[in-house]
Formats: C-alpha cells, structure tokens, sequence
C-alpha cells in the first residue's frame, strides 16, 4: 500500500469534523478534496445524523452517480462527480471541463436532467478542477466507464463520489462506495 492510499483511508477515518472546522457547520457532507498535487482526499463531518441521512439518501436516489456524469455530458468532459448533503437536502454534483472552462453542473437525482449550471472561475474548487482535469486529460477511460467497473465488482454498492487524481504520473478514479451502511473507497485505473 503506497503513501497516498496510507493517507486517502487515514483522512477518511480521522478527517471527522474538518467540515465544521472550516465554516460547514450546518452543512453535512462527505467530500472530495484536491491540494495543489491533485491528491484527491475524501472529507466526511462526524455527525451520526449526517451519515445516516445521506446513507438513506443515496440509497433512494433514482438516478445513479454514473447516470448524472452521463446527464452532465452536455456542458463538457465529466471530470469528477459526488452526491453531498446541503442543509440535508441531497444533491448531484458534476464537475465539467470544456475549452479550458470548467463548470459545476447540479443534476436532479430523481430525473438525471441538469438544473443547473455554473461557471467555475475561481478559489479552490477551480483549483481542484484544475488538478482532475489534468489527471482526465491523461486518462484514456472515461470516469464513468470507470465507476462502472468499480460498481459491478462490488455487487450491490452505489458510487457516491468519483474524483480523478496522478498516482506516480498515471491516472486513477478514487470512488468512494456506499454499500449498505458502510463506505468504502476504491481505485480504479482510468488507463
């Protein structure tokens, strides 16, 4: 097990309460982070109530993770995707590279249709665009096709987040899996 695998599961059992910690009181989520490196951590809030609304949540979600990168298609190349809880209300995120723009596309879970679009120009999420861009652009998969795989090998899990990074200059999905109850984070090759 290589450092960055070390360091993705540690932060995702020891990272508990980073979301309050810098502002998201109120906002329960589990998240893909990026630094600078475009080493992809997944966030989560200690918060029972939090984890267990967004285990049922995903669970009754009509439309999948895969579905909603599919859906987000027409804005430009899904880069990453992940459903979150704001305020407790579930929503799907994609994030979308097209002519060197970037936009964050909101897709309704019940519909697979895109309600939203915008721009994404500047602070961190443009900087983590920017690092999984950069792993996409090397990736001969798409991200989709990706957590397909990662789905089918784990019977009866739903992707909950798919966040592109470089694992010593090769491209890597690292999906986070709801199956059940329990999360679990996987890597798959987008070579």
């Amino acid at each position: 097990m290589d450092l960055g695998t070390i360091r993705r599961k540690m932060m995702f059992a020891a990272v508990f309460g980073f979301a309050s910690m810098v502002g998201f009181a109120g906002h329960a989520s589990i998240f893909a982070r990026g630094d600078e490196d475009g080493e992809i951590t997944i966030v989560a809030q200690d918060d029972d109530e939090a984890h267990e609304v967004l285990t049922k949540a995903v669970a009754a979600a009509k439309v999948s993770l895969q579905q909603g990168l599919m859906a987000s298609e027409q804005e430009g190349r899904p880069i990453s995707g992940k459903f979150e809880l704001n305020e407790e209300k579930l929503q799907l995120s994609v994030y979308t590279a097209k002519d060197g723009k970037f936009s964050e596309e909101l897709v309704d879970y019940t519909t697979g249709k895109v309600v939203k679009v915008e721009a994404i120009t500047n602070g961190d999420d443009l900087a983590v665009a920017n690092a999984q861009n950069a792993a996409m652009s090397k990736a001969r998969t798409s991200l989709k096709d990706a957590v397909d795989k990662v789905v089918r090998e784990a019977a009866g899990s739903r992707a909950v987040i798919a966040a592109p990074s470089l694992k010593n200059g090769h491209p890597i999905a690292t999906v986070l899996l709801l199956i059940g109850e329990q999360f679990k984070i996987v890597d798959q090759s987008l070579e």
